[in-house]
């Protein structure tokens, strides 16, 4: 959706799309200019009013019904706003203390309670636009085909109030929790990579060796690497010929005065030039799920620790994390990497992009949980089913080796503190996976 949109557009797009700023905003005034374009016309076009059954608004020659029941919608309208925004607040309070922090982002983005926010801002607004054209003097006048208007508002805010109630309900529990991330997940691999392998060759990238001098170019802001404009890099590098190498991926801190670019051909770089390259990288105070993948697995696994740790105890939550995390490695496994060799043209290196690879998603996915569920056989357990459908869905025998070796540590690491009858069931799903290794490798 924001693929073809300058990075600064983007970024701005982004940061306004994950907030209850923008669509609750655009919400209200678009009602709002109805509420008052509808008035307009009503005033000026009188048979508007005609349309309207005498059954639903009897009193047509009394504006001051008319004021009356605008100002009634506008005023429960806005009692119910400050209701909203208390369960709003409640549950994210409530979320973030349970599960994590991190989490903040998926709740801000979540539409179902943008468009509750707007609707009944919308319909406040769209109550106080009509609200001037009912008046005595100096003749009388009732908008009646507006406030009816009005009044079908307030009966949609009235279904919507216990839409939003559900959806709430819904939104803090912990499955719908981690899915909702995991989609969000999804959609960034399917921008980021989106060849899938079954449908030709790539051969892997060959290892990168600087064959020229190079120099740095310094970051000037500290923060987290949120995007890179590769195409913008690219460009730079085909109009002035130097090979430009990104020494950090996204995701990572950059503290200020610490190299982000290093270019080859220094001759050909002006103060300026420099500023146009590292104005290619979005850097926030925050990570962001824009083309950080890890970031998502990052907020599943704190939910799955937190509820592996003594104060909580809740292994089935972290099983459902451990869940998701498979649907999200099997998916990066069906679609190639991304690129981080760019060449232009073909055979002419011009940029270098480090992106995280497989083995350092499974380390994020996997190693932590491990290391603390040591004591828990029912997680291990799952860690090892886990491990079991990633390797029904790989080809490379040396990610399968890898997989086998990550079982192993399953298995060892769990020896030492769980009683022998769930160390030979982890033992058995080992053998599977052992198994299924030495079946695809003959």
């Amino acid at each position: 959706m924001l693929r073809g949109l300058p990075l600064q557009f983007r970024s701005i797009a982004y940061a306004l799309r994950g907030g209850f700023l923008i669509r609750p905003m655009v919400i209200a005034l678009v009602l709002g200019l109805a509420g008052a374009v509808l008035s307009a016309a009503e005033e000026a076009i009188p048979m508007l009013s005609a349309w309207v059954p005498e059954t639903l608004f009897p009193s047509r020659a009394d504006p001051v019904v008319a004021q009356s029941i605008l100002s009634v919608i506008a005023t429960s309208i806005m009692t119910v706003v400050s209701i909203v925004f208390a369960i709003l607040l409640m549950t994210l309070t409530l979320a973030l203390m349970q599960f994590s922090p991190r989490i903040l982002i998926s709740f801000v983005r979540d539409r179902g309670t943008q468009w509750t926010l707007g609707m009944f801002l919308g319909t406040f607004c769209y109550c106080m636009a009509a609200l001037p054209a009912a008046r005595s003097l100096p003749h009388p006048f009732a908008p009646v085909a507006t406030v009816t208007g009005a009044m079908a508002l307030a009966v949609v805010c009235v279904g919507w109030l216990l839409f939003f109630i559900q959806h709430i309900s819904q939104s803090i529990s912990v499955n719908h929790i981690v899915d909702r991330i995991a989609r969000e997940t999804e959609g960034v691999i399917d921008e980021l990579m989106p060849d899938d392998r079954g449908r030709f060759y790539r051969p892997p990238p060959a290892p990168f060796v600087a064959s020229e001098p190079e120099y740095p170019l310094f970051s000037e802001v500290s923060g987290y690497i949120r995007f890179i404009d590769t195409k913008q890099l690219l460009r730079f590098a085909q109009d002035r010929h130097p090979r430009v190498r990104v020494m950090r991926p996204v995701g990572h801190f950059v503290p200020a005065g610490v190299p982000l670019l290093i270019v080859s051909r220094q001759d050909r770089i002006e103060p300026s030039h420099a500023v146009e390259l590292t104005g290619a990288f979005d850097i926030g105070p925050m990570r962001a799920l824009q083309q950080d993948v890890e970031f998502g697995v990052i907020q599943i696994v704190d939910i799955a620790l937190r509820a592996i740790s003594p104060a909580v105890n809740d292994p089935s939550t972290a099983i459902s994390c451990i869940d998701q995390l498979s649907r999200i490695l099997i998916r990066w496994l069906k679609r190639f990497p991304a690129e981080t060799r760019l060449y232009s043209p073909p055979h002419v290196l011009r940029v270098v992009v480090p992106w995280i690879d497989l083995d350092g998603l499974l380390n994020t996915a996997i190693e932590q949980i491990r290391a603390y569920a040591t004591g828990d056989a029912a997680v291990s357990l799952r860690l090892m089913r886990l491990l079991q459908d990633v390797a029904l869905t790989v080809d490379g025998d040396l990610v399968r080796q890898s997989l086998v070796a990550r079982g192993e540590r399953v298995v060892a690491g769990c020896s030492a503190f769980l009683p022998a009858d769930d160390v030979a069931r982890l033992q058995q799903r080992l053998a599977t996976l052992q198994r299924a290794n030495t079946h695809y490798e003959h």
